[in-house]
């Protein structure tokens, strides 16, 4: 087990040894994630093995982080924990990874050597929810005034025969 942690990976040699690696990325180094990131410091903590199966190598672990990001309902700052348990199959082609057990999936190599920081910033980003929010009701800014998101008055505020039911109610 090393605690300092490779930029770059040998995913075949560190199979065929059982290679495990523990350690932290500064969220920092991860480019794309930081972009869309409001704050970033912090850390990534990574726990990994590697193995291989039948002959195909594969990497097994555990991502943890903390993210502060723009809640997109209210625009404000919130954190987002990630605890993320994964599986990858090393392969070279889409012939090879069909063939990947159901709890694996697969990393295409292109070449022998792979980036240990891109790969574990590709499982933080598939972590991610598609449009990041708070887990509770949060407050909407609409300019200056602050009002509570109601997801029944939005779905009735954005029908367009809205106008027309309130022209039938008052008898204009």
């Amino acid at each position: 087990m090393l605690d300092r942690l490779p930029i770059s990976i040998r995913p075949v040699s560190f199979s065929e040894r059982g290679k495990k690696l523990s350690g932290v990325f500064e969220i920092s180094v991860l480019d794309r994630l930081s972009d869309i990131l409001q704050d970033t410091s912090g850390i990534v903590e990574i726990d990994v093995s590697f193995e291989k199966e039948g002959s195909v190598p594969t990497v097994q672990g555990n991502i943890k982080t903390n993210l502060k990001l723009e809640c997109q309902v209210c625009l404000s700052q919130f954190e987002l924990l990630i605890d993320r348990d994964f599986k990858l199959g090393f392969v070279t082609s889409l012939e090879q990874a069909d063939r990947l057990t159901n709890d694996c999936e697969p990393f295409i190599m292109e070449d022998e050597n792979v980036s240990l920081v891109e790969l574990i910033e590709d499982e933080v980003l598939l972590a991610l929810p598609d449009i990041p929010k708070h887990d509770y009701e949060c407050v909407k800014r609409n300019d200056e005034d602050i009002t509570i998101v109601d997801e029944e008055q939005q779905l009735r505020s954005d029908n367009p025969f809205s106008v027309l039911a309130k022209l039938k109610n008052t008898g204009d």
